[in-house]
């Protein structure tokens, strides 16, 4: 199944693709409980039913879904039941896929224990690909066509004779107009749609707030409430109304966390080189018949690698790749920009496509202020909105 496909079938559901194993939301308990509570809500204390996947937050749980998803090319209701489209609650129940995917965890598992030492090397992808069932078969086709080198999924060593990671970013900070304008750059308070799988993939209005060094907020204005994702500084939050997602506020965490600070802070382009660290510079590469240039950093000693892409011609930044860990696999997150416009002479991205294990969404900005007062507030914690009755 293709993305395309499987996105037509997340658009009839309307919810993310979420519970494998079988879960739903514990009755009777809701993320505001136990307001003493300083870790994070673990999966088997959200959901029921969880019998492997354990001891994990709920949005690295959630990033499990997402990993099986991409590796089987299959949705929430293939993997559970078609009476899952509109009850949470049969998210719960045994089915045999259920059942397989438990056994094929424990193969996974004792496969990477018995022959790697422990090191993940083996996961749900490495013989799915994107299918249900892995092929067994050689394909003649791909081994004698002319086939580009896949790109690495780590930049390892540096590459010499190119330009350097100073060149690079120089470029890209004078492309946007300059290091002094960048710089004054402190807020901006955009407008404009956003569509994706929650929408059908119909635009709807949305409010991007962003404060240096690293607050941001997205607000899509949806017909059964708003979904916001939020980021302090420090912590992150997803809300969504009841019939999108399990739980009606999610904590980032992990990966998750480090992905929402990464976005936050790079919304201001004059910290990017202190944003990262252990900066690396790609072999070039091809994107929309364009030659890239392109640049890894870490934001943490040992982290999970962060890649970004700069138009060799213009210097722009086009696309971000960010990584989330799993129980099971590593989960890319892919943002590309586009449509560059002048904003108090600073060139910013009026369009950008995200594309993750679960779906794609597309936000199009039509207004943006700069350096506008933003009350600290809207980067707080989001509280969740009931389910909007709409008037007919």
């Amino acid at each position: 199944m293709t993305l395309g496909s499987r996105q037509v079938v997340l658009r009839a559901t309307g919810m993310i693709c979420v519970c494998l194993l079988g879960v739903v939301f514990a009755k009777g308990q809701s993320p505001a409980q136990g307001g003493a509570q300083q870790k994070p809500l673990l999966a088997e204390q959200a959901f029921k039913n969880v019998q492997l996947l354990k001891g994990v937050p709920v949005d690295e749980f959630l990033e499990t879904m997402g990993f099986f998803a991409a590796s089987t090319g299959m949705n929430c209701t293939e993997c559970h039941s078609e009476e899952s489209g509109g009850n949470w609650a049969k998210y719960a129940d045994d089915t045999p896929l259920k059942q397989k995917a438990r056994m094929m965890i424990v193969m996974v598992t004792a496969l990477n224990q018995g022959s790697f030492g422990g090191k993940r090397m083996v996961t749900c992808w490495t013989c799915h690909r994107g299918t249900r069932n892995p092929r067994v078969i050689p394909d003649l086709s791909i081994q004698y066509s002319d086939m580009l080198e896949a790109e690495p999924d780590e930049i390892l060593a540096q590459t010499s004779g190119g330009s350097s990671v100073d060149q690079i970013l120089n470029k890209y900070i004078q492309s946007l107009g300059g290091a002094q304008r960048v710089s004054n750059l402190t807020s901006f308070a955009a407008k404009g749609t956003y569509a994706g799988y929650e929408t059908a993939f119909q635009k709807v209005p949305v409010d991007v707030l962003a404060r240096a060094p690293d607050q941001r907020a997205t607000i899509a204005h949806l017909l059964d409430g708003d979904s916001t994702s939020t980021f302090d500084g420090h912590q992150g939050w997803l809300a969504a109304p009841e019939t999108l997602k399990p739980m009606p506020l999610i904590e980032l965490t992990g990966g998750d966390l480090d992905g929402a600070k990464v976005e936050a802070k790079l919304s201001f382009p004059g910290q990017i080189k202190q944003t990262l660290t252990d900066w690396r510079v790609g072999f070039p590469e091809m994107i929309d018949n364009k030659e890239v240039q392109v640049l890894q950093g870490r934001l943490t000693q040992g982290g999970l690698p962060v890649k970004l892409y700069f138009d060799s011609t213009s210097g722009l930044l086009v696309r971000l790749v960010r990584y989330t860990n799993s129980l099971v696999g590593v989960n890319p997150t892919q943002i590309d920009y586009s449509d560059y416009r002048d904003v108090s002479g600073v060139q910013l991205p009026y369009r950008w496509i995200v594309t993750w294990t679960d779906g794609r969404s597309t936000i199009e900005l039509s207004d943006v202020r700069a350096n506008v007062p933003i009350d600290v507030t809207k980067f707080a914690k989001p509280t969740p909105i009931a389910r909007k009755v709409a008037s007919r």
